[in-house]
């Protein structure tokens, strides 16, 4: 067979070979490895073969021959493990029709509690008595005798009924980015602490538009429960998962849509630039007649405007937000090691428009922030937001409470460098913080955050007002594409955003495109938006 034909047919019979693969393997590396396997090894054989009368049969032989290999392949092992219990594969398991039989009855043991697979494994596998496993449980024989009547009686239903493998299962999500906020606690474990990895993902994301249990979460995913109960028991403890009546779950993780109509995105872009360029008329004068009370002040180079445009970025991400009333308190997750925050996951979407021409790159306006940094040892804060105004790089992990630390021990010559200091020179040098030179390379405002802040003036509501109505019918818009329960998490956000950090970035956008600020150097750009309060000032 000619290389066409077989690039056809591999690519007509892909989606089949990984459900096989799914349906015959127990975990997500397991289907992916199998499914590898069988497309190199049928693809070898088209290539051999003149003609194939029959595509579905020919196609079948190979996944069956290709998993029987794959099978005996391992079967070094000699067992599955099953929760801390070790099932053996039986002989026969890899001749002819038993095989699917065998199977199933693996898998439907694997669905049964775990009390009832160790009790199963005990009596049928290892041949044990009732009053031995009593003995070793600890549970009564006549418990004992109920669960196996149970477990038998739950294995029999299994196999008469249909198990079937739901959209996760054959075509799992992944992330293309985390969010939070909030705090991620001490350890600053953020949600991809818990969720990078592909199956506490997909566990979280089957409960995001429809409730399950844990049987139904291992249906979605195609996996049976031996192998979800330590992820679910660890997600639910971490506030990933929340209980709800009938033993299900659902989650407050909010996840992107997976679909998108670029037209509409920009649309809202378009309004938020026409809001922007009012706010550079009637609120950003305010702004910098606020800020240039302040004359105890460092800026590299001695250039103000970088205070100012600061000041400017904080004062519309911060201080012009439109307000929609909803309680969010249920979004904020509560994990076991002292974080508290709202979880954001951002996943691969479709667009419903993909011959649209995109006016603005889809990360133009994306940022990081407001980060708020406090010293425990000194007098020393900082406020930063990251984007791509900003030479900064590993956002808020790489935003640390002790670099303002070895700032300040540096400003005020509590350290100078030398090798018991080397470590923190080189972290400042680093985040170029301190130039090569040893000049400070960061913006610092002698007095406290708190004072500065409340310096700056909030925007009128007459201007609010003005954009209210858009900003709340957009919000309302886009919860619709969101499950119930995110939905007042949607509207509060969304309506605060419109006024937000994008928005800023488009007001600096202006004032940096129009000359009221000169273009940053590399140099300034370590500290654009980025101010650090102390009791000292650089020299």
């Amino acid at each position: 067979m000619d290389k066409q034909n077989a690039d056809s047919i591999i690519t007509n019979y892909l989606t089949k070979i990984y459900g096989f693969s799914v349906k015959h393997s127990l975990f997500y590396d397991e289907a992916e490895e199998l499914a590898s396997e069988i497309v190199c090894q049928l693809y070898q054989s088209l290539l051999k073969t003149d003609e194939v009368s029959n595509t579905d049969g020919y196609v079948r032989y190979v996944c069956r021959n290709v998993f029987a290999k794959y099978v005996d392949k391992r079967k070094k092992e000699q067992a599955l493990p099953l929760d801390g219990v070790d099932l053996p594969y039986e002989e026969s398991f890899y001749d002819g029709e038993e095989d699917e039989e065998l199977l199933r009855l693996r898998r439907e043991i694997a669905y049964l509690t775990r009390t009832r697979r160790e009790i199963v494994y005990s009596f049928y596998y290892e041949g044990r008595s009732i009053a031995n496993i009593s003995a070793e449980t600890g549970l009564p024989v006549g418990t004992v005798k109920w669960h196996l009547n149970k477990a038998r009686g739950e294995i029999r239903k299994g196999f008469t009924m249909e198990r079937k493998i739901g959209k996760l299962g054959l075509s799992p999500i992944s992330h293309t980015g985390f969010g939070h906020n909030g705090s991620p606690g001490p350890k600053n474990r953020a949600p991809e602490y818990y969720l990078s990895d592909r199956l506490s993902l997909n566990i979280v994301y089957s409960v995001y538009h429809t409730p399950r249990t844990k049987d139904e979460i291992a249906e979605e995913l195609g996996i049976t429960p031996v192998f979800l109960e330590d992820k679910i028991a660890l997600l639910e403890e971490n506030g990933f998962l929340v209980p709800q009546a009938g033993g299900k779950y659902t989650t407050y993780v909010c996840f992107t849509p997976e679909v998108v109509s670029v037209e509409e995105e920009e649309k809202l872009l378009e309004r938020m630039m026409t809001a922007a360029k009012c706010l550079c008329d009637v609120y950003v004068p305010s702004v910098r007649e606020a800020v240039a009370k302040f004359t105890d002040v460092y800026t590299p180079g001695g250039n103000r405007e970088l205070l100012e445009a600061a000041a400017i970025f904080y004062a519309v991400a911060c201080k012009c937000k439109i307000c929609a009333t909803r309680d969010i308190s249920n979004y904020y997750i509560t994990t076991a090691d002292g974080g508290e925050y709202i979880a954001y996951v951002s996943i691969p979407r479709t667009k419903t428009d993909p011959d649209y021409k995109e006016k603005f790159p889809c990360d133009h306006y994306n940022s990081c922030g407001s980060m708020w940094r406090e010293s425990a040892k000194y007098p020393v804060s900082s406020w930063s937001i990251d984007s791509r105004l900003d030479s900064r790089e590993g956002y808020w992990e790489n935003n640390k409470n002790s670099d303002y630390d070895y700032l300040y021990e540096y400003i005020t010559g509590i350290i100078t460098e030398s090798t018991e200091n080397k470590e923190k020179f080189t972290r400042l040098r680093e985040r170029e913080f301190i130039t090569e030179d040893g000049k400070v390379a960061v913006t610092v405002v002698r007095g406290s955050s708190d004072d500065f802040f409340a310096a700056i003036p909030a925007l009128s509501e007459e201007i609010k007002a003005k954009f209210a109505d858009y900003a709340l019918e957009y919000a309302l818009a886009s919860a619709k594409r969101y499950p119930p329960q995110m939905q007042d998490l949607i509207v509060k956000e969304h309506c605060e955003a419109f006024f937000g950090n994008a928005c800023a970035i488009m007001v600096l956008d202006i004032l940096y495109g129009d000359g009221t600020f000169k273009p940053l150097s590399d140099e300034e750009k370590v500290t654009a938006n980025l101010i650090m309060f102390s009791d000292k000032l650089p020299e």
